[in-house]
């Protein structure tokens, strides 16, 4: 099977399955507030749980993927994820769906995606050649934001006719179609060290990442990003339905324009680096994309829905800029024996702040109200370029 091959049936097993995540971005949350009646904290909680696998099997997720055969990996987290997410309708025709079910489901779901995610980054530069590397990255990234603009927008009309639990059965047949396909695809082995001791390769991978001149700065920014922009994503459902008082396809539409900003991010950020320098170009479009979120605020209610569509378009290409960017970099400058580790410790800090972000956005809004609690979290955004601005990155043209 040639490269060119191996790569497509890659990307079709990862743009299907994230299509059917969209669907559930938009649908999980709409179950536990139309169906189950929850409130803003366990709305936000419950985006939490699907992110908090990050900080528990973030750093081991490295060696583990390390150790064990990547296609197969791949293939049984879809599965898991398969099994997680239909659990959920099966239990609702049953009449016996809890808020308690929908947490456990999203934190299967969660702690799978850890390792699939991670074994995915691991195995791309596998399979594509170095200097293709920004490029196919580009390429995934911005087949990712479609699949987010479509899927919301899919799932949110699916969810206005069907319901929301209907929904989430898009996801689990996307799951079944990936693992599919990802059985075609050759197994590329694994890196070995397997005598050594699992805390020694995750102290290593740890203290490269960490202390890297660009890869340490980066990390930050990423975390501080992360941090804020799921903070807004958990907030976001229960703003435009209780305090906008718009309808569920409403959630969808405007969840989905964080897509169209991925796209337009992904389409200039090769383009721009080249122009500007990879340093400059994430620094520059990661403040642009503060500063446009700022207006996201100033929506109260459907008639002024545009200032959240746009704000999200704008925060979202900036982020998705420097994703690429960085992402890239690690995979071309990372040993290729550290590769997984690099990539485990990175999400784990990076990705570890999202459910924190998701919860502390929860408790806010609880305690001073919905409005005062988005204003202080797009405000927050500002601070991942803070970060660029006040490392060595500043002065740079490029990452090196």
């Amino acid at each position: 099977m040639s490269p060119a091959v191996i790569f497509r049936r890659f990307w079709l097993a990862t743009t299907v399955s994230g299509l059917g995540s969209a669907v559930t971005m938009v649908a999980l949350p709409l179950v536990a507030l139309i169906v189950l009646d929850a409130s803003v904290i366990e709305v936000t909680m419950l985006n939490a749980a699907g992110q908090v696998g990050w900080l528990v099997l973030g750093l081991p997720a490295g060696v583990i993927v390390q150790r064990y055969p990547l296609r197969a990996l791949l293939v049984t987290m879809d599965l898991v994820r398969l099994a997680a997410i239909c659990s959920i309708p099966l239990t609702w025709w049953l009449g016996a769906l809890t808020y308690a079910q929908l947490l456990v489901a999203a934190l299967i779901v969660g702690f799978a995606r850890v390792l699939f995610d991670i074994g995915s980054l691991t195995f791309l530069p596998a399979i594509v050649e170095k200097k293709e590397l920004n490029a196919r990255n580009g390429l995934i990234t911005g087949t990712n934001a479609v699949n987010e603009t479509g899927g919301l927008s899919v799932g949110a009309l699916i969810i206005q006719v069907m319901g929301p639990v209907v929904a989430l059965l898009i996801d689990a047949i996307s799951y079944l179609v990936s693992a599919l396909t990802l059985r075609t695809l050759p197994e590329p082995g694994t890196s070995g060290n397997s005598h050594v001791k699992p805390v020694q390769l995750i102290k290593e991978g740890w203290s490269f990442v960490v202390r890297h001149a660009v890869m340490g700065p980066c990390l930050w920014w990423a975390t501080a990003a992360n941090f804020f922009g799921i903070a807004l994503i958990a907030l976001t459902p229960v703003y435009l339905v209780r305090a906008a008082e718009t309808s569920a396809a409403t959630v969808g539409f405007v969840l989905a324009m964080n897509g169209l900003g991925a796209v337009i991010g992904s389409a200039v950020a090769t383009r721009l680096a080249r122009r500007l320098g990879t340093a400059r170009t994430l620094i520059v479009t990661s403040m642009a994309g503060g500063l446009i979120a700022l207006i996201i605020p100033f929506t109260t209610s459907l008639d002024t829905i545009y200032f959240f569509m746009i704000g999200n378009a704008g925060l979202s290409a900036g982020v998705v800029i420097g994703s690429i960017l960085t992402r890239t970099y690690r995979q071309t400058e990372s040993p290729s024996e550290l590769l997984s580790r690099v990539m485990a410790t990175t999400r784990f800090v990076s990705w570890g702040a999202m459910p924190l972000g998701a919860a502390v956005s929860g408790l806010v809004a609880d305690s001073i109200g919905l409005h005062p609690a988005l204003w202080l979290v797009c405000a927050g955004s500002l601070l991942a370029p803070l970060i660029l601005l006040l490392s060595p990155l500043r002065s740079r043209l490029d990452f090196g």
